[in-house]
């Protein structure tokens, strides 16, 4: 019989493989994913805009967020990255927006879904594969449910991933969340600030722009009494 003392610990190492990822899409355990524009981006997209208008965008581990639709209607272009097709082929029939389908150069069975407008292009592959290289570097940055995703072995890849796509004038909104993590172990993953400057603070600035209450009955099953999302603004700190 194991241990509540083993049973902590095998939560603590959980890890989700890719084919995890894909698993949750094939059978719809898509508790995740948000139907209406996120609230915090709405009231903090002048922080990432700051006056720009078509902007390179960057979603990491995007699945379908609606957010991408809405700032391409915007003007600006948006790249995305998840290694689950059906979530990318869901956005653009869910939005009836006409694709095509290409290979990737350079990644193996990778694949990238281009609107036919041109400003959305969503790649099929894993973050890890993806480079300045392939897909440039980005001006603005939305990370909703990313760095809470990755495994927390994997945060400080997923991090210079993330940083090596940034252009000096990034401006990049993360968003964490806030809870025991005695309670629950992810995902989505606790994210202190403690991790946030040893993962981006050598080269990056970053605040707090809101701290918010984001307790639901979900997060009650899990056993949790309090869940707080964080948005913060992360910017390249200034090359001497």
């Amino acid at each position: 019989m194991t241990s509540p003392s083993e049973l902590n610990e095998t939560k603590q190492n959980r890890v989700l493989s890719e084919e995890d990822w894909r698993q949750k899409w094939e059978t719809r355990n898509i508790g995740f994913h948000e139907n209406n524009i996120h609230p915090l981006l709405a009231e903090f997209l002048n922080e990432m805009q700051n006056g720009r208008t078509k902007l390179n965008i960057f979603f990491p581990l995007c699945g379908k967020a609606v957010d991408m639709k809405w700032l391409a209607d915007m003007g600006h272009n948006i790249v995305g990255v998840d290694v689950c097709e059906i979530a990318l082929k869901d956005f653009f029939s869910e939005h009836n927006i006409p694709y095509t389908e290409e290979a990737v150069a350079g990644i193996p069975q990778a694949k990238v879904f281009k609107s036919e407008s041109g400003n959305i292009s969503l790649y099929c592959c894993s973050i890890y594969d993806i480079s300045d290289s392939v897909i440039g570097k980005f001006n603005g940055m939305w990370d909703r449910g990313a760095m809470v995703a990755v495994n927390p072995r994997d945060r400080e890849r997923y991090s210079n991933v993330v940083l090596s796509l940034m252009a000096k004038d990034c401006l990049y909104l993360l968003l964490t969340v806030e809870y025991d993590p005695k309670l629950h172990k992810g995902p989505p993953f606790y994210v202190s600030e403690s991790d946030i400057e040893n993962l981006l603070g050598p080269s990056c600035t970053f605040r707090l722009l809101k701290k918010i209450d984001g307790l639901t009955d979900r997060h009650k099953q899990w056993g949790l009494d309090f869940f707080f999302e964080n948005i913060y603004l992360v910017t390249p700190k200034l090359q001497s």
